[in-house]
């Protein structure tokens, strides 16, 4: 076999990643050029002959070091996206050098074991039934997607239609009940799966965007055959929480699957102290989360979780005769996921919980909802800023107020500046009609001092725009940036 020189690409690999890393308390947060340099350093012909592939990564390194978000960052607030544990990324590194594709147990019988071992783990955490089935997906997306997919099986099943062989053309119309604040992916699932958004009955909200029981059961009421309910666990602006004990009864009580959109707030889960706002979770049929976010392991990794293994086998399963299909003890990951191969995800999910343990998941998620709520006290003791959302978890949603009453307009221009001037990172969104930044507070090295820094920048923005004077000041510890926290 050739032995090709594997030290000194990897060895320029792992120099210019180091250098990232190490570099991420000091480097500006988002990215620092346009798409124009960016295809100039990066395109051109399509390359004729062979390169060296040392020169090759120096080369990619270098040319796309300018265009990389520092996502890692305990600075970065945007959407909901958790950094990469030290474990975590190193046996995600292993996977690269395995290169086992986790579509078949006789592929790679060690990527099996341990998908099988850390979904058992996860369930425990989570507070999950203990039997649940375990699918390690890209996403939420593809979560939500093969979470809902078991649900059409099944509830289709009932009525006595198969759904997997006869599709969906004359069968009975599947409805689903979803908040109307229900995340983009549950739609988009629903298209993917042929049922349709047309299919989904909104139930009314409350002010947070929780779903209102008695709204869903009046909605339960004036519908009629198979039906889904899909319940929220952390809106994506509020980081509200679904009553699920009573969507759940309300539900079964009509027949009904329950599904969990879980991507980030079923984290809560693993808390003790967390634990109560996410109470009768284990009732429903599915969840589905995320490992990116909370658990702080590379991209991509989501999770969905099925109480009805045999339905979500009978959505995801296939057998072909050139397939070598496991022994009954063997788990044949094709089973739960979309994908035929695919990367085996579990590695870096075992790590990071293999180094974190229990105490320090628990420590980790309950560590970003306090400095969630440090950002929100901070921010709202100031006049020219509203907090419009009760900080329940991780998300801390804010709105900043212009002398000239564009309060929209103000708001959306300070998200871009920040941005811009790259101390940190937030994003922007419409919350009830109203424009505001959204901070999210999910990655692991994330300190008190990077809030402190990062409240300072928005005010300092803030006042300089209208012209206000300074008004309350920061602790001393606002001046500091690195992360001092450490993770085995």
């Amino acid at each position: 076999m050739e032995q090709p020189d594997w030290a000194a690409p990897l060895g320029n690999a792992y120099e210019s990643a180091l250098a990232f890393l190490t570099g991420l308390p000091t480097r500006p947060v988002g990215a620092r050029t346009s798409d124009l340099d960016l295809q100039s350093g990066l395109g051109g012909p399509l390359p004729e002959t062979p390169e060296d592939p040392r020169k090759v990564i120096e080369m990619l390194a270098a040319a796309a070091e300018p265009g990389l978000v520092a996502t890692p960052s305990g600075r970065f607030f945007g959407f909901v996206v958790g950094g990469s544990s030290p474990a975590a990324l190193a046996a995600d590194w292993l996977t690269s050098a395995w290169d086992q594709n986790a579509g078949l147990y006789a592929l790679g019988p060690a990527a099996a074991t341990v998908e099988q071992v850390a979904g058992g783990w996860l369930a425990e955490l989570l507070g999950l039934p203990a039997d649940v089935s375990v699918g390690f997906v890209t996403g939420v997306q593809m979560a939500n997607f093969t979470a809902l997919a078991a649900a059409r099986h099944e509830m289709l099943a009932r009525v006595g239609w198969n759904v997997e062989a006869d599709g969906l053309t004359g069968a009975p119309r599947l409805r689903v009940l979803a908040g109307r604040q229900r995340h983009d992916t549950i739609d988009r699932a629903l298209r993917f799966l042929g049922v349709g958004t047309n299919a989904i009955v909104p139930v009314d909200v409350d002010d947070q965007g929780r779903m209102r029981p008695a709204a869903l059961r009046a909605g339960l009421r004036e519908e009629s055959g198979p039906m889904i309910v899909c319940a929220q666990v952390g809106n994506v602006n509020t980081g509200a929480i679904d009553p699920v004990r009573e969507i759940c009864d309300v539900a079964h009580e009509a027949g009904a699957w329950v599904h969990v959109d879980g991507a980030f707030g079923l984290w809560a889960g693993a808390s003790p102290r967390l634990r109560p706002l996410v109470a009768g979770v284990n009732l429903a049929d599915s969840w589905a989360t995320d490992a990116h976010k909370w658990l702080n392991v590379p991209y991509d990794s989501g999770l969905v979780f099925c109480a009805n293994s045999e339905a979500h086998r009978a959505a995801m399963g296939v057998r072909a005769s050139y397939l070598i299909h496991g022994a009954d003890s063997e788990r044949d990951a094709l089973d739960y996921n979309p994908e035929f191969s695919r990367r085996a995800r579990g590695f870096p999910v075992y790590a990071a919980i293999r180094a974190l343990g229990r105490a320090g998941i628990a420590e980790l998620v309950e560590r970003c909802c306090a400095l969630a709520r440090r950002f929100a006290d901070r921010l709202d003791d100031d006049d020219g800023v509203e907090v419009l959302n009760d900080v329940v978890l991780n998300q801390v949603l804010v709105r900043l107020h212009a002398a000239d009453g564009d309060h929209d307009g103000h708001t959306r221009r300070m998200v871009q500046q920040l941005q811009r001037e790259g101390i940190c990172w937030m994003s922007g969104t419409t919350w009830r009609g109203q424009t505001a930044m959204r901070i999210s507070v999910s990655n692991w090295s994330t300190d008190e001092a990077d809030v402190d820094r990062s409240v300072e920048a928005i005010l300092r923005c803030a006042r300089a725009a209208t012209g206000s004077p300074r008004g309350h000041e920061l602790p001393a510890s606002a001046a500091g940036h690195a992360a001092t926290h450490s993770l085995p």
